[in-house]
């Protein structure tokens, strides 16, 4: 069974930065492309970033590209996701995704961007 946990999220100040993390487990990490997607209220599911199996090639949406960046640590079945210069319109639920629509993922974490 695919399990996804995400952790990191909480509240800070615009221009501030974060880093989400996401324990997997349940299948071979190392082997799958993974994602991040996120969600803000009233607001349907939206792909952020995504990374290969090997951690070699990235993508990230031009919402937040040159902000945020996508890693991965195989060795300890891990996604990260850095968030850097955060925006008010940052604000989401952010979950780890084996997929770009966010269709398996997991329980997500909270990001709340205020003054």
């Amino acid at each position: 069974e695919v399990q996804l946990v995400e952790s990191g999220g909480g509240l800070v100040q615009p221009g501030g930065s974060l880093r989400l993390s996401c324990a997997a487990s349940g299948f071979t990490f190392g082997s799958y492309v993974m994602n991040w997607v996120r969600q803000a209220p009233g607001k349907g599911p939206e792909w952020i970033a995504s990374i290969n199996s090997g951690g070699t090639t990235t993508h990230h949406a031009a919402s937040v590209k040159g902000r945020f960046t996508i890693s991965r640590d195989n060795a300890k079945n891990t996604l990260y996701l850095q968030m850097n210069s955060l925006k008010t319109a940052d604000t989401a639920v952010y979950y780890c995704a084996t997929d770009p629509n966010g269709l398996t993922r997991g329980q997500g974490t909270q990001v709340t961007v205020s003054s």
